[in-house]
């Protein structure tokens, strides 16, 4: 199937959008803003310019320069839209009609600003945006209409990939589901294997390119249960195959067809933003969530005191504490926390009481005193919730770290591995009490966690999470079952084994999930972590309150977007290879994790987002950056006396590669820079000398852990880890990083299955 050249390019209708009379165009995939945005910029900047009497030259040749960049703009994304239309005979007429008006309303446009050459562009004679600003208007309006066209038909096109690639599956799992030999189902699953790789390559693109955070990591969700059920498939089809009249094998099989399917389903529902019988998605509510919307309207009756009325904020409350009782009534629960969430309750609700009497007093009468009471009440009631959500946080963590540490030698797996080979039914059924025991453990764990995730993408995680368990347990038992009833069997002890690596995984993940959930309450993540060393008034020296601070408008940050991207995959390879070092308080690791949080921030600052508000605050965060890379460098230098004199200069040598880079940044973040041309060109240099101290960092971190491991040193070692398990660190540990699920979602694993076909019979 060719690839639309628009593949990662979607958006969709959405009347309730205006960016223009015509065209109403909610965008929700980053390629598309990166197009549209300026554009729409400069088509306003045209449409808005102020009439004034006496026109500069300098000011006609900016307003010819504009309109010339539209139709260039418009241009090449014309000639992108052709090229779709040739590629989709269904959608050419369509297609070629939107990409005329386009062309025709950019030449309009380009005609009606070609002014830098005339004596007298008010003139008649010329009709010029001048003369006929109704025409300007009417250009833009066409303009924006047809783009917004091509834009949703290329989405059109697509989506319709990626469902054609999702039936074909779908078409090919129902044969697979009916197949009775071998030959037969090594035929089919090799064509199976082909036509997952192709979802997999179709759906990493959308998901790379979605902008809404939560329906990415719906996405990766989706996507991860189908990487891993890809195996599970192959080995639940061929344990039915050579056992045909095994219930328990069956049930197996069928569970993960069912699971693929659903998953499969989930996939089309976030690529067409629908859901089946037109119900809407529900949102996962979260105690988190609630305490902030709860603070939220609290802390606006500063400004306003009538916006909302006392039984809203009542039913609120009310709402959130019954949520905690999710937590006083888990049996898993500590005495200690149950009872300081149940005091923690009480208290809210008599601050909510205090907090409504002042308000309505001073509704009627707003005095001094009244409203100072009032500021008193609304603090001690958002510290009685801040403190409520430190508690649920700590109930939720404290359970989840226990648990996670309790199973870590997964000695119920490895007890029905062992009495399944043996035959012993009696034992297997045992050790299925015990997992499912267990399953219940960390199914209510991942309840908890929801509660305290901090942000939607985490919530979904732990959703995830939560299913993950719920269906991998029985799947686990009824292999066991297979295996017990089988015991000579290598194919049912190989489906075993891989359902039992299914778990293991998962716990993995667990891991690093509760480190993140830790990492957003602590502050240390935004939504990653963020560092921040800003100048402060009167702190620093004088001449900074001379510098005007400067924002990136939107399209600078079009084009340091693809910088940005860059530093953003750094920050996580950093963040995975610090996060293999058992001894986190190295000062190799501090300082590399506090140069990944400044990169992060940088990062935050090319969209426009974080606390980074101002080029200037991005220049001082740079100098800190380079500052921090040189108290690396000296760490490295103490470290290498440690090491053997064969690999000293190696590290030695890295060392000053560091130290002259940081150089570089420190005198490029402390140069002077006039104008706004001036500026962007600082600010490009300054990421583009970060993001190369990151790929050094990346290099310095495993070689100082390699070092380390070769030497014994006392101050600092990677953890051990079986070979399995190395790859796993490399997708779980970038769980939620969208970019990274593209690249590992199952690509090689499924042309590793289709290559290994043929020793299917011999097994």
């Amino acid at each position: 199937m060719a690839t639309s050249p628009c593949s990662s390019s979607g958006v969709s209708s959405s009347s309730s959008s205006g960016l223009g009379a015509d065209a109403g165009l909610e965008i929700r995939t980053r390629s598309v803003e990166q197009t549209l945005v300026p554009l729409v910029s400069q088509i306003t900047t045209l449409i808005n310019h102020k009439d004034k009497p006496k026109r500069s030259d300098k000011t006609l040749q900016a307003i010819q320069r504009v309109g010339q960049a539209v139709n260039l703009a418009v241009g090449r994304f014309v000639t992108v839209g052709e090229a779709i239309a040739n590629e989709n005979h269904e959608l050419k007429e369509e297609m070629s009609v939107a990409c005329i008006e386009a062309r025709r309303a950019g030449e309009t446009i380009a005609q009606l600003t070609d002014v830098a050459s005339l004596d007298h562009p008010e003139s008649d004679s010329h009709i010029t945006i001048f003369t006929d600003k109704t025409g300007v208007v009417k250009a833009a309006r066409l303009l924006l209409s047809s783009v917004t066209k091509v834009l949703v038909l290329g989405d059109r096109i697509v989506i319709k990939q990626i469902i054609t690639s999702r039936n074909k599956v779908l078409a090919t799992m129902e044969q697979l589901e009916k197949v009775s030999s071998f030959q037969e189902f090594v035929q089919i699953f090799s064509q199976f294997g082909n036509e997952m790789v192709e979802f997999a390559h179709l759906t990493g693109d959308r998901q790379n390119d979605l902008k809404d955070e939560k329906k990415k990591a719906r996405m990766a969700a989706s996507r991860a249960v189908l990487e891993k059920c890809t195996m599970m498939l192959l080995t639940a089809s061929k344990t039915c195959l050579r056992h045909p009249d095994c219930e328990s094998a069956r049930i197996n099989k069928d569970g993960v067809f069912h699971r693929m399917r659903l998953a499969l389903e989930q996939v089309i529902e976030i690529v067409t933003d629908s859901r089946p019988n037109g119900e809407n998605e529900m949102a996962p509510i979260s105690i988190y969530s609630g305490i902030k919307d709860f603070k939220n309207k609290v802390e606006g009756l500063r400004e306003n005191l009538y916006f909302l009325s006392k039984e809203s904020l009542s039913t609120m409350l009310e709402v959130i504490l019954e949520h905690t009782e999710d937590f006083t009534d888990s049996a898993y629960t500590s005495h200690e926390h149950r009872e300081h969430i149940l005091e923690l309750s009480k208290q809210a609700k008599m601050e909510l009481e205090q907090l409504v009497s002042v308000w309505m007093q001073a509704q009627n009468k707003k005095t001094k005193d009244l409203m100072e009471d009032l500021e008193v009440a609304i603090l001690k009631t958002c510290q009685c919730m801040n403190e409520l959500k430190r508690e649920v946080h700590s109930a939720a963590t404290s359970l989840a770290a226990d648990l996670l540490k309790y199973h870590t030698d997964h000695m119920v797996l490895k007890a029905l591995k062992i009495t399944g080979v043996e035959g012993n039914l009696e034992a297997v059924a045992e050790y299925t009490c015990k997992l499912s025991e267990q399953k219940e453990q960390l199914v209510e764990m991942c309840r908890l966690l929801r509660h305290v995730s901090g942000t939607e993408p985490l919530e979904i995680t732990c959703i995830h999470a939560e299913d993950t368990f719920q269906v991998t347990g029985p799947q686990i038992i009824s292999a066991a079952e297979t295996l017990a009833l089988h015991p000579s069997s290598k194919i049912a002890k190989e489906n075993l084994e891989v359902f039992c690596e299914a778990w293991e995984s998962q716990l993995s993940d667990m891991s690093l999930l509760l480190r993140e959930i830790n990492d957003v309450f602590e502050g240390r993540r935004g939504e990653k972590r963020v560092y921040l060393s800003l100048p402060r008034p009167g702190k620093h020296n004088a001449n900074l309150k001379a510098i005007k601070p400067v924002k990136l408008d939107t399209e600078e940050q079009a084009k340091i977007a693809k910088l940005g991207l860059e530093l953003h995959l750094l920050t996580s390879d950093v963040d995975s290879e610090t996060e293999k070092w058992e001894d986190q308080e190295n000062e190799i690791v501090q300082h590399g994790q506090g140069m990944s949080s400044m990169a992060y921030s940088m990062y935050l600052f090319t969209r426009g987002e974080g606390l980074l508000k101002t080029t200037q605050d991005l220049f001082h965060q740079a100098e800190i950056f380079a500052t921090e890379g040189t108290k690396l460098a000296s760490s490295l230098h103490a470290f290498s006396d440690q090491v053997h004199d064969d690999d000293k200069p190696l590290l030695l040598l890295e060392a000053e590669k560091l130290i002259s880079m940081c150089k570089q940044l420190q005198t490029t973040a402390r140069a002077s820079a006039q104008g706004k041309s001036a500026t962007f060109t600082k600010v490009d240099a300054c990421i583009l000398k970060t993001r190369n101290v990151m790929t050094l960092l990346c290099q310095l971190l495993p070689l100082c852990c390699k070092l380390l491991r070769k030497n014994k040193a006392g101050n600092g070692c990677l953890k051990p880890a079986p070979p399995w398990k190395e790859d796993r660190l490399q997708t779980g540990t970038n769980a939620h990083t969208p970019e990274r699920r593209a690249e590992t979602f199952g690509i090689k694993s499924l042309e590793n299955h289709v290559t290994n076909m043929t020793f299917l019979e011999s097994k």
